[in-house]
């Protein structure tokens, strides 16, 4: 299958964890390969006490904020070759479920190709589920995929000044 996790709502990482705690229960082979993310998340912790979970963390950071200092350009060479991998990972037949993390917000950010990601999708083995999250999924892959949710945004307490909570958002 192909799934997306779309939409400006938290929760898309979260639930393509879901899903990878779900699949590492039935012993899968599971990738999870993030763009753009690169600051400690509680997630990364536990992800690394299950068996069979390999995380490749291919960001830089987010595009300008939260501290960004680097170059538009410095993004998308590091996004361009984390697709490159995501690509290669694809062909490799090693595993079961890849998780490509913020790989729409890399779209979205314009650090990737529409076309370079629609072909990742295309190619995808048949035996192979693939899952992809963040913002502003295009409708090409929307209509590519098996199962698209969007989480919406209703109240979100970043609104009303507070900070990310340890645990909860990271």
């Amino acid at each position: 299958m192909v799934i997306v996790y779309t939409g400006n709502g938290k929760g898309k990482t979260t639930a393509a964890l879901g899903l990878i705690l779900r699949s590492s229960g039935y012993g899968k082979k599971i990738l999870l390969i993030q763009f753009i993310k690169n600051s400690f998340s509680g997630e990364l912790k536990s992800l690394k006490k299950i068996k069979g979970v390999k995380v490749i963390r291919g960001g830089r950071g987010y595009v300008g904020i939260m501290g960004d200092k680097l170059s538009l350009e410095e993004h998308k060479k590091v996004a361009q070759k984390t697709l490159k991998k995501l690509s290669h990972e694809i062909k490799s037949g090693n595993w079961d479920l890849i998780v490509a993390d913020e790989i729409l917000g890399a779209l979205t950010g314009k650090l990737i190709k529409l076309a370079d990601v629609l072909e990742i999708i295309k190619k995808k083995p048949e035996n192979l589920d693939l899952v992809l999250t963040g913002r502003g999924t295009p409708k090409e892959i929307i209509n590519l995929s098996d199962l698209a949710t969007e989480m919406k945004e209703i109240k979100h307490p970043f609104k009303s000044g507070k900070m990310a909570k340890k645990g909860i958002d990271y």
